[in-house]
């Protein structure tokens, strides 16, 4: 089977020409499976379908865990609560009107409250213990990142550039933010994160930017690529993935771009290493774990940037972000395979097959176990022995 390296399937996406890239033949093909001795194994506590699930598009809709239940949902507006133990409904919402409601961004808790935002450039508000819409408020473009919620505000980080602030419990706009977007981007925006009364998010112009929270009123930015080469493609610099705050530091990762370390109080770099990618990526300790471009998984030392190693057996599998489970780092590809790797050396620990729809996200810890999410919209509970 064919599959469509991660920049093309992601430009295509952007715009809107996938179909017309199926029938191209792929510049890079996808590694074979590697063969892996499992040294640990799962078990499925329970099983639940969410809908249709993300199915083939770009998404990163991923459920969230708190008030007791797991709440996860799909594309087309359907949102379940779910209970922990034994994956039974605890209520359900439909969110699809007259047109698919196009869940894109979330799901996000605070306040009693879930936050999602949609590609039809809504954010809506549902009721935690009942699933009852609160408030549904339209904003600057479609939101593809989960939104953040923190002194009272929920932030979007929209298509169109705009970072946009609501109140938390009446949906009212309060301030927003707008940057430059070029001609041509990827599909996908990042997510806010905030800390200390400071908001910051990447940029689709190669930035990443910080904020106060209350206002808006701009701080920094600071350049994580500039744009380089002869074609558009070439020249993408876009910030997609979700900054991290570890310490006193900041870390951010873009396309085209670096893997740069900040400091939070001045803005200014403490080191930087090329690495490109739109791929989120994870923080344990001191060791920070990134996907490439090119599907190569890459530890770097968070204190001084070394890179620690590398493993390339999964190139262009298409793989989710990285995520620690029980101690091991695990990642998702396109084929439905969860790779079970040793966070110290790289190593291969074990690799488990699902039904074969593939991951837009990696798996969820809970403290006991850890949730499997895949494309079609099962969402499975396991547990390590």
């Amino acid at each position: 089977m064919q599959k469509v390296f991660k920049r093309a399937l992601t430009v295509a996406l952007t715009l809107g020409v996938l179909a017309g890239c199926a029938s191209e033949e792929d510049t890079n093909q996808m590694a074979p499976l590697p063969v892996v001795e499992n040294t640990i194994a799962s078990t499925q506590v329970w099983s639940q379908t969410i809908g249709d699930g993300v199915e083939g598009y770009f998404s990163r809709l991923s459920p969230a865990i708190g008030y007791g239940k797991i709440f996860a949902a799909d594309r087309n507006g359907l949102v379940k609560a779910l209970d922990p133990e034994n994956g039974k409904v605890i209520w359900q919402q439909d969110l699809q009107g007259d047109v698919t409601a196009k869940l894109a961004g979330g799901i996000t808790l605070s306040y009693g409250k879930l936050f999602i935002g949609t590609e039809n450039a809504d954010v809506i508000a549902l009721d935690e213990e009942t699933g009852e819409e609160i408030w549904r408020t339209k904003v600057e473009g479609e939101v593809l990142a989960k939104p953040l919620v923190d002194n009272g505000m929920v932030v979007v980080n929209t298509s169109r550039g705009v970072l946009q602030a609501l109140d938390a419990e009446t949906g009212e706009a309060k301030w927003q933010l707008s940057s430059e977007v070029p001609t041509l981007t990827l599909r996908g925006d990042s997510s806010p994160v905030a800390i200390s009364g400071g908001i910051f998010w990447g940029q689709a112009n190669g930035r990443l930017a910080g904020a106060l929270m209350n206002t808006g009123q701009m701080l920094w930015q600071q350049p994580i690529g500039s744009p380089k080469g002869a074609t558009e493609i070439d020249r993408l610099v876009d910030v997609d993935a979700t900054p991290v705050i570890s310490g006193e530091r900041l870390y951010a990762l873009g396309y085209n771009g670096a893997l740069v370390s900040i400091e939070l109080r001045s803005g200014q770099v403490a080191w930087k290493r090329t690495y490109s990618s739109a791929t989120d990526f994870a923080i344990d300790g001191s060791q920070l774990y990134l996907v490439t471009d090119k599907d190569h998984i890459v530890a770097v030392d968070t204190r001084s940037g070394t890179e620690l190693w590398q493993n390339k057996d999964l190139e262009y599998r298409l793989l989710s972000a990285p995520a620690m489970i029980s101690g091991y780092l695990v990642l998702g590809d396109s084929e439905g395979y969860l790779h079970w790797l040793d966070p110290y050396t790289g190593e291969f620990v074990a690799q488990q097959a699902t039904d074969g729809s593939g991951f837009a996200i990696p798996p969820i810890a809970l403290d006991d176990g850890y949730l499997v999410v895949t494309r079609d919209g099962k969402i499975n509970k396991m547990q390590m022995p």
